[in-house]
């Protein structure tokens, strides 16, 4: 499956991005999907994560602001970023797994895109 993360952008403190992953090549439903980002000079560590069951999990810093979806008949996963912060600075990756999924690890992933950059200024 080939993945494309965009919606990223620069934006104030307290505002709001909507990050969108496109999918393509394999039966999208049949994947496990999910966000990760990576600050500069730091590694890559989750954010959100949906399992094959459709159970939704979050790291503890983005829960209460952060909302993954998707919908699968576009082929598509979400992450709605509200009331960001300068610590949610990065470039965020979406990426997926064949099969039950939800892990909250890099190596948990088989398939990842290109990043998008997010900035939140102060």
């Amino acid at each position: 499956v080939q993945l494309q993360a965009s919606g990223g952008g620069m934006v104030q403190a307290g505002g709001s991005l909507r990050l969108s992953c496109a999918a393509s090549g394999r039966t999208f439903s049949n994947y496990a999907m999910g966000w990760f980002r990576q600050a500069p000079g730091k590694e890559r560590t989750f954010v959100a994560s949906i399992n094959w069951s459709g159970r939704i999990d979050y790291a503890d810093s983005v829960k209460g602001r952060f909302t993954l979806s998707r919908d699968n008949a576009g082929n598509t996963m979400y992450l709605q970023m509200n009331s960001l912060k300068p610590e949610d600075t990065g470039v965020y990756y979406c990426a997926a797994v064949r099969g039950y999924g939800g892990s909250y690890y890099v190596n948990g992933y088989h398939y990842w895109g290109l990043g998008t950059q997010v900035t939140v200024s102060s």
